[in-house]
């Protein structure tokens, strides 16, 4: 077994056990594209890292992910080539438009367009992004853009730390403003960090994510903590990563929604940050294991969210992290509440919570320690390389998010199913999964969530942050023995085309029929 792979279940079986306790929810079966709002978007997604390869070519610089890959943790595996997207985008716009896409979720590689992590624009980056989004619109398809997809440039990460130093703030506001000024006339949809508290503590504190700090003995299986403080950094970075959220929506606001004398033409975007999210369910109804329950939910998704809508932490966090984690200012605190125009949701599946409170009584404490809980497999069916089919997680998750939140404006930036990467076609599980949580979307949207669009994950199989090239979520196969790389559509494919073209989706299509849907991309 490789090491991707060893981390990989691992992480699963100690972090991410699934687990749904009995507890069922009956979700819309049948269903249309035109049941959806018609100002809702539908799309699918990849990122910069993962799908771009040409690692050195047209004047790029190594991020921080390259680095991660380059020393070992995928056994030898990396994203130097990936999915060539860099060179195949454009036969990759067409199989988008050819899916029926509304919209695409992609990420700009910062190294890319500013190698040196600041100062000149790479003129080849900057034509290559401007032709991307140029043909994505051409093509009737909206471009949702991440800036940063946990790939800091490396020279910043050399230069001074990275996101351990607010150096890094600054930096980023500046990249953020090319971006802005280059792409700001076409993109209205902006993404600061994906899955920042993934990044946070899968970067700083479990050593799994680039890039790959932790500290003994905190690190998460075969990871080797050679530097980094676990009780300490996840904090920092986190406080960081919100502190230039905050920066970069009132510079937005400032010179691109306003009319003035540096940027006459006013700009109607909306800028926003992406969480990671389960849904956790208590795993006893006992005063204990309910408060455990949303002490989850306050250090995963009330981390970030709360300062956003509240202008602080949670409380149970100051709490537990005690001096650990920053204090917001005042002055900072009332920039950093208020400073998001929507939410990206990143879903895959729930989870059960049971209280831990002894993990307080260590001395040395991690983010999971200070979490207190244990998240727990309760004896249902678990395969690691397969998530379970729990739709009603996913509109657990979307009314909390209303209630707790004040049904802030949300964008389901993932959600997907995960297979080994064997081959195969046809992908029933995954169609199983993408219909069901579809249709949990389509129950929140009418309990009055303020859901605004959906992203399928993934549109290729990538180079993926957990298992390399040995997983994947894409509705079209990438054949990695072909030195052409060919993209096949999956099942999935099918199925999420005929969705988006109109057809009522009840569940697995015929692959016969299938085939039909997709005739125009063979």
């Amino acid at each position: 077994m490789s090491n991707s792979v060893f981390i990989l279940l691992l992480l699963l079986l100690l972090l991410m056990v699934i687990g749904n306790n009995g507890r069922s929810s009956t979700v819309v079966d049948e269903y249309r594209r035109d049941d959806f709002p018609v100002d809702f978007v539908f799309g699918s997604g990849t990122s910069a890292y993962q799908v771009e390869g040409a690692v050195l070519e047209d004047g790029r610089s190594y991020s921080i992910w390259d680095t991660f890959a380059h020393a070992g943790y995928y056994s030898g595996a990396n994203g130097d080539v990936a999915c060539d997207g860099y060179h195949k985008y454009k036969e990759d716009i067409q199989l988008m438009a050819d899916t029926g896409l509304e919209a695409f979720r992609f990420s700009i590689s910062w190294s890319r367009l500013i190698p040196n992590g600041r100062g000149p624009v790479n003129i080849k980056g900057l034509q290559y992004y401007n032709d991307f989004i140029d043909r994505l619109i051409s093509h009737g398809i909206q471009p949702h853009v991440t800036l940063h997809h946990d790939d800091l440039p490396q020279l910043l990460e050399d230069e001074y730390g990275g996101w351990l130093s607010r150096n890094a703030v600054k930096d980023f506001v500046a990249y953020a403003d090319v971006c802005f000024r280059e792409f700001g006339d076409r993109v209205l949809h902006w993404t600061t960090f994906n899955e920042a508290n993934v990044f946070a503590f899968g970067g700083y504190d479990l050593g799994i994510a680039p890039p790959g700090q932790c500290s003994y003995p905190f690190g998460l299986g075969a990871i080797n903590c050679t530097k980094g403080d676990s009780t300490s950094e996840p904090y920092i970075v986190a406080h960081h990563l919100l502190l230039a959220l905050a920066s970069t929506v009132r510079l937005y606001q400032k010179k691109y929604q306003s009319i003035n004398q540096s940027c006459p033409a006013v700009q109607h975007g909306f800028v926003g940050i992406n969480v990671f999210a389960y849904w956790f369910e208590p795993y006893t109804n006992t005063v204990e294991d309910l408060k455990a329950t949303e002490r989850a939910q306050d250090f995963y998704v009330g981390w970030f969210l709360n300062p956003l809508v509240n202008g602080d932490y949670p409380e149970i966090m100051k709490k537990n992290a005690g001096n650990r984690i920053p204090n917001f200012t005042k002055l900072e605190s009332e920039r950093v509440k208020g400073s998001f125009d929507f939410f990206g949701i990143n879903h895959y599946n729930t989870f059960v919570v049971k209280d831990n409170p002894s993990s307080l009584e260590m001395k040395t404490r991690d983010y999971y320690g200070d979490m207190a809980t244990t998240l727990i497999f309760d004896g249902n069916p678990f395969t690691p390389s397969e998530f379970e089919v729990v739709p009603w997680g996913l509109q657990k998750l979307l009314n909390y998010l209303k209630e707790k939140y004040g049904n802030p404006p949300i964008y389901i930036h993932e959600n997907g199913q995960i297979q080994p990467r064997n081959g195969t076609l046809i992908d029933n599980p995954r169609v199983e999964y993408l219909h069901a949580y579809i249709g949990a979307l389509l129950d929140a949207l009418r309990n009055g969530s303020n859901t605004l669009g959906y992203f399928a994950w993934s549109f290729f199989d990538l180079f993926e942050l957990l298992g390399g090239y040995e997983i994947g979520y894409g509705l079209y196969c990438v054949d990695l023995d072909d030195k052409e790389l060919t993209r096949y559509p999956k099942l999935s494919a099918h199925w999420y085309a005929g969705f988006l073209k109109g057809k009522n989706m009840s569940g697995i299509v015929d692959n016969t029929d299938a085939k039909e849907t997709l005739s125009s991309a063979y």
